[in-house]
């Protein structure tokens, strides 16, 4: 690899990084059934805001037509902001020497395809990773959409459970996300015949029993690292949103000094985070967050008037 390969080199890892993000975003849309959204849409500013209108069945009323007239309190027409939270990650830096390359004939279009194809899994798998541990943490923080079964298995009975905290809404839940142990468990109770629709970096999009299955080790998940038990999240359609901003910037260094020369490679991408009936707490929670920031449920505001207009539920049991 020439020197003056090195800035080109730079721009096409950018390049087919976006491009297979987009494509293999656009196949794990399809084989989720919504559940979990992940755009390619950009955005600027640190938050995400989705603006919807805030239900009138509070207003509705029984009317008794042969009583007076009377004063009726009125329900003012209101908005509420769904805000979301821009989160930002990097790699690198990344060393190596040119001559590496060069010395073994290698062709530079090897080092942009193995780069840009780690890359494009790494953010799809944190994209995936942030909104699941921000919607167990949202959903955790609220008693009602939450179900225990950590004194029994995460069998078929403590899903339907816990998709039972939607009441007649419970045909809204689309989609189960869960670890691959759960699965395999669940599997092991004879609901096999399972259907894969997707498989990317290690995140699995399979069908069981009429709803999704989406099958990741996200850690947050992992009730603890000592025992086998696991949260399962129950998502409706639209329930999590990332967008992709499409900002992903590279820059390669090349830098003489030493006794052959070294060359590093960095990037950092964002990307934003939406939860169905939350709201991300900007005072509490602030801008570009950490990991831990987005794992706590009180930076997470329920804004919906009720669970069953919300992202989904949380069954915790043992895996």
């Amino acid at each position: 690899m020439a020197l003056t390969d090195m800035k080109v080199f730079d721009k096409y890892v950018a390049e087919a990084t976006i491009e297979t993000v987009a494509q293999q975003i656009e196949v794990f849309n399809a084989a989720s059934g919504g559940a979990i959204t992940l755009s390619t849409e950009g955005f600027t500013g640190d938050f995400v805001h989705e603006i919807m209108w805030k239900s009138v069945h509070a207003a509705q009323r029984r009317v008794d037509r042969y009583a007076a007239l009377a004063t009726a309190t009125p329900t003012a027409l209101a908005q509420i902001d769904e805000t979301g939270v821009k989160v930002a990650g990097g790699f690198g830096p990344i060393s190596w020497e040119p001559a590496q390359l060069t010395y073994m004939q290698k062709n530079p279009a090897e080092a942009v395809e193995m780069a840009s194809r780690n890359m494009s899994e790494a953010i799809i798998r944190d994209m995936l990773n942030a909104g699941v541990a921000a919607a167990s943490a949202a959903f955790g923080n609220q008693a009602g959409a939450n179900y225990d079964a950590t004194t029994a298995k995460l069998s078929h009975t403590a899903l339907n459970s816990g998709h039972a905290l939607f009441g007649d809404r419970s045909s809204a839940i689309v989609a189960d996300v869960m670890d691959g142990a759960t699965y395999h468990f669940i599997i092991g109770l004879n609901l096999g015949n399972a259907q894969s629709l997707f498989n990317y970096g290690g995140v699995t999009v399979v069908e069981l029993l009429g709803k999704r299955v989406i099958v990741t080790d996200a850690p947050a998940l992992f009730l603890d690292s000592t025992t086998d038990k696991r949260y399962v999240l129950g998502l409706v359609a639209g329930g999590i949103t990332v967008h992709n901003a499409g900002d992903l910037v590279t820059n390669t260094q090349v830098a003489n000094g030493q006794t052959r020369i070294t060359a590093t490679f960095q990037a950092d991408y964002t990307f934003g985070i939406n939860l169905k009936g939350y709201a991300w707490d900007v005072t509490n929670g602030g801008k570009s967050p950490t990991d831990a920031e987005l794992a706590t449920g009180t930076n997470w505001d329920m804004i919906a008037t009720s669970i069953k207009d919300t992202a989904g539920v949380r069954i915790a049991g043992d895996a």
